[in-house]
């Protein structure tokens, strides 16, 4: 039984069990909804910029990433480990102040495999990157034995 089938009823509260890791607290990443189906964090634009003022190509991706891993090892199940092998991303705009939000959504839920699309939108609708991740879906090692 994959998680998708016993997720929690607050996909929230798995994210703050597991932590969105230091990156993402230090980036001032905030996740406001968590499911299988859909993940929506947001990233301040103040603090993740390029020098000359615009939204960072990298903070883009990292918050794809985030999202895109998160909802795969949701996804994954107790037991199981989700790790990208692919990600890559086509930024059409600049965000310049505010907020962009990222939309998660799967495009491809398998028994190894998780394929997830993140559309980055700033804070008048309007799509700034799309980020596209794969994840491959790993069983964690046994636990050796203690003495």
């Amino acid at each position: 039984m994959t998680e998708a089938e016993t997720t929690p009823i607050n996909g929230l509260d798995w994210v703050q069990q597991r932590s969105i890791g230091a990156l993402a607290e230090r980036m001032g990443m905030e996740f406001v909804e968590f499911t299988v189906e859909r993940a929506v964090a947001t990233l301040p634009v103040e603090g993740n910029t390029q020098p000359v003022g615009l939204m960072h190509g990298g903070a883009y991706v990292v918050l794809g990433e985030s999202l895109g891993s998160m909802a795969a090892n949701l996804y994954a199940g107790p037991g199981r480990l989700a790790v990208g092998v692919d990600i890559n991303a086509t930024h059409t705009r600049s965000a310049t102040a505010g907020t962009v939000t990222g939309v998660c959504t799967p495009i491809h839920l398998g028994r190894s495999m998780t394929v997830h699309e993140i559309v980055i939108s700033d804070d008048q609708g309007r799509r700034c990157s799309t980020v596209r991740i794969t994840n491959m879906l790993r069983d964690l090692p046994a636990q050796a034995p203690t003495v």
